[in-house]
């Protein structure tokens, strides 16, 4: 089957190969036909070495599609059933899981040390233990999260990740208070889903920060008050806030020096929320009199913070009422052969999400 591979850590383009195999068939696993998916930041961060992920792999963790087949013992899901593919799935039985903060699960990162393809050379892992550039994945059954049926393939590849991920940190994380002042900086797929998470709890003003002018004027279709490019917060912080700094930043880029910029723009007593996926070795440099004196709260956001599955359930109902827009979020779409131009797409900053259909 064919399936997009990265041959090493470090490697800018993916070989789209036809002799790769989906390994790992067995009880407690589903065998999934992949028919979209959706490219995500993390992917290229992946791909880069700034997030852990051994090689070679097989990007691509935003998918849906249907079952093929089922091992002993899965019961959730059957062939034929529509599904998402959740990379983060919950276990149920550790602390964390029984502590209702089923996002901090571990057990779906184990999955990640185990090779989920194999080629003729030898074992090829996927990312985050999915893996869904490819035409089927094996996966663990919790990773198969059934979906009904008039919910599109490329909406529901949306959901598996970014959609999640923005959405969650603005309902779950932050619990945006109605009529408050909000920045995102970052603006791509997560960044957009904050904005539109935000205006769901009725933020009075929400200000997005991109550099990227096309990015920016879609933030204000999706919900924004105002688009303005980096060099431009310093002055929306003083327009819409007198000064004093937003209620809510959320940092959706994965950077120091922007969670830095975040937190000198979050008001005394504000919160900033931490979106982004950055690296190990990057550090956020805070004082202690600072932390001390303007009682900031500083939020990290693991995939949306809250249920993952009731998350999914939650988006599907927000969609179908046409309270957000996932549809306006696929500004490209491309087939797998043409994975490398999404990259391409993604590194510059011209699509929100590409659709990669299988």
């Amino acid at each position: 089957m064919r399936a997009a591979v990265l041959h090493e850590i470090g490697q800018e383009k993916l070989d789209v190969l036809d002799d790769v195999e989906a390994v790992g068939f067995g009880p407690g696993r589903v065998r999934i036909r992949v028919r979209a998916t959706g490219l995500c930041h993390s992917d290229l961060s992946a791909m880069s070495g700034v997030l852990p992920q051994p090689g070679p792999f097989v990007p691509g963790h935003e998918g849906a599609g249907e079952v093929l087949e089922v091992g002993e013992g899965v019961t959730r899901v059957k062939p034929g059933d529509r599904v998402v593919v959740c990379w983060l799935p919950a276990c149920g039985a550790c602390p964390a899981c029984k502590r209702g903060q089923t996002e901090l699960c571990l057990a779906g990162f184990m999955n990640a040390g185990t090779p989920n393809f194999r080629r003729p050379g030898g074992d090829v892992f996927g990312f985050a233990g999915t893996g869904t550039f490819t035409e089927e994945v094996v996966v663990d059954a919790g990773c198969a999260v059934p979906i009904p049926d008039d919910v599109p393939f490329d909406i529901a590849a949306l959901i598996g990740c970014g959609v999640t991920t923005g959405l969650g940190a603005a309902l779950n994380t932050a619990d945006v208070e109605a009529g408050s002042s909000v920045a995102v900086i970052g603006c791509g797929g997560v960044g957009i889903s904050a904005i539109q998470g935000a205006r769901l709890k009725g933020a009075a003003e929400i200000v997005a920060v991109d550099p990227v002018e096309s990015r920016r004027e879609s933030a204000l279709g999706f919900g924004a008050t105002r688009a303005v490019s980096p060099d431009e917060l310093p002055g929306a912080k003083q327009e819409v806030t007198a000064g004093e700094g937003f209620d809510y930043v959320f940092e959706v880029v994965g950077r120091s020096a922007t969670a830095r910029t975040a937190y000198e723009n979050t008001r005394r007593g504000g919160t900033l929320v931490v979106v982004g996926a950055g690296a190990m070795d990057d550090f956020l440099q805070l004082n202690m009199f600072e932390l001390f004196f303007d009682e900031k709260r500083i939020l990290p956001s693991m995939y949306g913070g809250g249920d993952v599955v009731r998350s999914y359930e939650r988006t599907i109902a927000l969609w179908r009422a046409g309270r957000i827009d996932l549809e306006g979020l696929i500004t490209h779409r491309v087939p797998l052969a043409e994975i490398n131009e999404a990259l391409d797409q993604m590194r510059t900053g011209t699509a929100l999400r590409t659709c990669i259909e299988i």
